[in-house]
């Protein structure tokens, strides 16, 4: 069996559904299936059991003989909550907790670490672990997932395989219930069939042009490709080369929020119509201008599947999700 957490959620539930393609249906989905607005993410899925959250620790002990690898994306994922409890429960102590499990019952992991871990990049965007301790966040999303990092490489007993991998700026299907923290394309397509146009922050740099934000924006169908890699290469360890570690996850390649945006409308068939207005004083202090995952760990690993470009990814999420939705 495969325990998936998070699997309600839109990275979560990509990985469960591809993973059913793939042919995995031993799933266990772990999350709070209490919010019924992310009931359409899994309701299509093959899975063996849904399993709450709060009560999977105890479910884990009793069952984890059947457990042949946990794919660990529960967590709070929201940049503008400053509430530093909320993320020591739901991403430090929980996955603190999932890692030692794993350790103690010898079943490969992979968790979530993101980007937001590099803060402004000013130590760039290197996935060495050399560079983990060193790293200062903006928010307290980006800390407890640092935190969480510097924790696992302390560890004496860990699991067989593990890895904590670094998420970019991920997009994709089933991410209509994040609000605030969805995409730019979720949001300029509702933009653009509301209004005609999208709204893109200004820059509040002399360096960065407005809308040339740069970002690595990778398809969340991407994501659950290199988990499955990582989950076929840790069931044969002496064929490849993949060891346990911290792993970027992005494109390797940055765009910006303008292409973003103007791959969108030409998804739509619709001209190109953008607006600047300021970045939220909130977050401004906050706002990353660039980011660019170095990719070399993973590919030395032996993923050598090419990420799909931004212009295919906006259009299939356009296309065949969203104007479908």
């Amino acid at each position: 069996m495969i325990v998936i957490t998070g699997a309600a959620g839109f990275i979560g539930s990509i990985v469960a559904s591809e993973l059913n393609n793939k042919g995995y249906n031993d799933l266990i989905l772990v999350d709070d299936f209490s919010k019924k607005e992310k009931e359409r993410n899994y309701i299509d899925l093959n899975y063996k059991a849904l399993v709450d959250r709060n009560v999977f620790f105890d479910w884990f002990k009793e069952n984890h003989e059947d457990v042949d690898f946990v794919v660990h994306l529960g967590a709070r994922t929201d940049t503008t909550e400053f509430d530093w409890n909320v993320f020591l429960k739901l991403n430090v102590d929980y996955t603190q907790t999932m890692f030692a499990l794993c350790s103690e019952y010898q079943i490969p992991l992979v968790y979530a670490s993101s980007a937001a871990t590099y803060g402004n990049g000013e130590l760039g965007y290197d996935d060495s672990h050399d560079v983990v301790e060193k790293l200062q966040p903006l928010n307290p999303y980006g800390r407890s997932k640092n935190e969480v990092d510097k924790w696992i490489l302390k560890q004496e007993k860990q699991p067989p395989f593990w890895a904590g991998l670094k998420f970019f700026n991920v997009y994709g299907p089933n991410e209509y219930h994040k609000g605030r923290m969805a995409s730019v394309i979720f949001h300029s397509f509702n933009q653009i069939n509301a209004t005609g146009k999208v709204k893109l922050f200004r820059s509040h740099r002399p360096d960065f042009a407005d809308g040339q934000q740069l970002r690595d924006f990778i398809y969340v169908k991407d994501i659950a490709s290199v988990i499955i890699f990582m989950i076929a290469s840790s069931q044969q360890p002496t064929a490849n080369s993949l060891k346990s570690g911290i792993y970027n996850l992005g494109t390797g390649k940055a765009r910006s929020f303008y292409d973003l945006a103007a791959n969108t409308f030409k998804a739509m068939g619709k001209d190109v119509n953008i607006e600047f207005i300021d970045i939220p004083e909130d977050i401004r202090d906050k706002y990353q201008y660039f980011t660019e995952a170095n990719m070399d760990k993973l590919r030395n690993a032996g993923y050598d599947k090419e990420f799909t470009s931004l212009e295919d990814g906006v259009m299939d999420y356009v296309k065949n999700y969203l104007m479908k939705s």
